[in-house]
C-alpha cells in the first residue's frame, strides 16, 4: 500500500454522524481527531456528537422500529447477505483502514474482515429461522402458541481493538431479529464503522434502522440514550469497570443487556502436551492483535517439567517477530493503541521483574514516533504479581509453573474473570476434565484461537453476560411471547 492509496481511502470515508438515513453534522459542527498510533499523526477529523445528537439518533431508531420489525425475514436476510458481499468487495479498504486507525498488521486486519464478515453471512441465514412452537397444554384445555418478537431499539457501544468485527457481531443479529440500532463506535477507531455503515446503505438498509454517533464524550452521550424509556436493549464490549456502571444505568429501565467484558485467560500447558503445537498456540493466543484482545492469553501456566523448554521455544519465536507500522511488509507487531497502553505494559513487566521474574525477551518501550512496545517474555512470575491479576492488553507473555492438575485448575480459576481458557494436553480424559473444571465461558483445547461466527462468544463471572454469535446470538435480540388459545 502506498501513501497515495492511504490518502485516497481516507478521503472517501464519511466523516459525519449517520442519523435517519442521512449524513449530518454534529450539533455545533464539533469535530474530533483520529490518530494513527504508529506515527501519532492525525489521519481524519470527524463529527463529535453531543448528547442531543444521541437522542436524535434514538428518535430515528424508534421511528423505524415498527416497520423494520414488520419487514419480512427474507428481506432482512437479503440485506445482510448483500452487505456481506459488499464487504468482500471492499475487504482491502476495510483492512487498510483498520491498520491506519488501530495499528494492527495488515495481515491481521484482513483476518478481521474475514471474521467480521461471517457474522453478516451467518445472521443473514438465521434471520429466516426464527421460530416458535405450538402444542396442546397438559390439561387439554387449550393450545399454547410460543412466538418470538424483536426486543426493540438497541444501543451498542463498541471497543477500539476490533472495530469491524465488534460492529458486525452486534449489528448483524439485531437486524436479523428485527431490531433497530444506535451504535456509538470507539473514539479511537471510529472510521471502520463509518465505512461499514456506508456499505449497509449500499446494501439497501432503510433509513433509521442503523444510526451512528461518533463522539469524544461517550458517557455524556450514552447516558440519556440508556435512560430513555423507549430503549429496550444495551450491548457493550469493553472493560469490566465500565460494564458495571452501564449495567447499573440499564437497571433503572430494566433493559436487556449483553456485556462482553474483561478477561484474564489462562493458558495451561501440561507435561504431556505437544510442545510444538503449544508454542504455535501460544503465539496466536498471546500476540494476535498485538495482545490487545479480551481473549488474549494472559497467564501461561506451564508444568514445571516442561516450563524451561516452553520458555526457550517461545522466546526464540518472539525475538524474531518484526515490529513496525502495520502497513509494512512482514510486520507482526504493530503499535499499541496509545501511550497509556505502553505505560501499562511497562508497569506490569517492571513489577513482575522486581518480584523476581526473569526477563527473557523485550521488556521496553520503543522511543520515537508511535506507541510501540517490544514483544516480551517473562518467566518465573511470582504469585502476587500484578501481571497475573490484571489484563495485560499488550504483547507480553508471562510464565508461571505448576506441579499437578489440581494446582493448575486452582491457578487458572484464581481470578474474578472467566471469558476463555486454553489447555494443551495429549490426554483426552484430562482434556474433558478441564472442560468441566475451568470456570470460563469458552475454552480452546489444543488450539490458540476459538472465535467463530457460528459459535457462542461470551464469558462467566465478571467477564460478562449474554452471548454473541452462534445459534444463541440472535436470541439476545428476541423476546418470547406465549399465547393460550382455548381448545375447540
Amino acid at each position: 500500500m502506498t501513501a497515495a492509496d492511504e490518502k485516497t481511502l481516507l478521503e472517501s470515508i464519511p466523516r459525519r454522524l449517520f442519523i435517519d438515513g442521512e449524513w449530518v453534522d454534529a450539533e455545533g459542527a464539533r469535530t474530533l481527531d483520529v490518530h494513527d498510533p504508529a506515527t501519532g499523526e492525525v489521519i481524519a477529523s470527524i463529527a463529535d456528537a453531543s448528547p442531543e445528537d444521541g437522542v436524535r439518533a434514538l428518535d430515528a431508531a424508534v421511528a423505524a422500529q415498527d416497520a423494520w420489525a414488520a419487514t419480512a425475514p427474507r428481506a432482512r436476510s437479503e440485506i445482510l447477505r448483500r452487505a456481506f458481499d459488499l464487504v468482500q468487495q471492499r475487504k482491502e479498504d476495510l483492512a487498510l483502514l483498520m491498520t491506519l486507525e488501530m495499528g494492527k498488521p495488515l495481515a491481521e486486519a484482513r483476518g478481521e474482515v474475514a471474521y467480521g464478515g461471517e457474522f453478516l453471512r451467518w445472521f443473514s441465514e438465521e434471520a429466516v429461522r426464527i421460530s416458535g412452537r405450538y402444542g396442546l397444554n397438559p390439561e387439554g384445555t387449550g393450545h399454547m402458541v410460543v412466538s418470538q418478537r424483536p426486543v426493540g431499539p438497541s444501543f451498542f457501544i463498541t471497543p477500539w481493538n476490533f472495530p469491524f468485527a465488534m460492529a458486525t457481531r452486534k449489528i448483524a443479529p439485531a437486524l436479523a431479529a428485527g431490531c433497530t440500532v444506535v451504535i456509538k463506535p470507539p473514539e479511537l477507531t471510529p472510521l471502520t464503522t463509518l465505512l461499514f455503515t456506508q456499505l449497509l446503505v449500499e446494501a439497501g438498509l432503510p433509513a433509521g434502522v442503523v444510526n451512528v454517533v461518533t463522539t469524544s464524550t461517550s458517557g455524556a452521550v450514552s447516558a440519556p440514550i440508556i435512560a430513555d424509556p423507549r430503549l429496550r436493549k444495551l450491548s457493550f464490549t469493553g472493560s469490566t469497570p465500565v460494564g458495571r456502571k452501564l449495567i447499573a444505568q440499564a437497571a433503572e429501565g430494566v433493559l436487556r443487556v449483553s456485556m462482553e467484558l474483561g478477561g484474564n485467560a489462562p493458558f495451561v500447558v501440561f507435561d504431556d502436551a505437544d510442545l510444538d503445537r503449544a508454542v504455535d498456540g501460544a503465539m496466536l493466543a498471546k500476540f494476535r492483535n498485538i495482545g490487545q484482545a479480551c481473549t488474549a492469553a494472559n497467564r501461561f501456566i506451564v508444568h514445571e517439567s516442561v516450563a524451561d523448554e516452553f520458555a526457550r521455544r517461545v522466546t526464540e519465536r518472539v525475538e524474531r517477530m518484526p515490529l513496525g507500522r502495520g502497513t509494512e511488509e512482514g510486520v507482526q507487531i504493530g503499535p499499541l493503541i496509545d501511550d497509556r497502553a505502553v505505560a501499562k505494559a511497562t508497569e506490569l513487566v517492571d513489577d513482575a521483574v522486581a518480584r523476581g521474574a526473569r526477563l527473557l525477551a523485550g521488556g521496553r518501550a520503543i522511543e520515537g514516533a508511535g506507541s510501540f512496545y517490544e514483544p516480551t517474555v517473562v518467566a518465573d512470575v511470582a504469585p502476587g504479581s500484578a501481571i497475573l491479576r490484571e489484563e495485560i492488553f499488550g504483547p507480553v507473555l508471562a510464565i508461571s509453573t505448576f506441579s499437578d492438575e489440581d494446582e493448575a485448575v486452582r491457578l487458572a480459576n484464581d481470578t474474578e474473570y472467566g471469558l476463555v481458557s486454553y489447555v494443551f494436553t495429549e490426554n483426552l480424559a484430562r482434556g474433558h476434565r478441564m472442560i468441566e473444571r475451568l470456570e470460563t465461558g469458552m475454552m480452546g483445547l489444543n488450539v490458540g484461537v476459538v472465535s467463530n461466527a457460528a459459535a457462542p462468544f461470551g464469558g462467566v463471572k465478571q467477564s460478562g453476560v449474554g452471548r454473541e454469535g452462534g445459534l444463541e446470538g440472535i436470541n439476545e435480540y428476541l423476546s418470547t411471547k406465549y399465547t393460550l388459545i382455548p381448545a375447540q
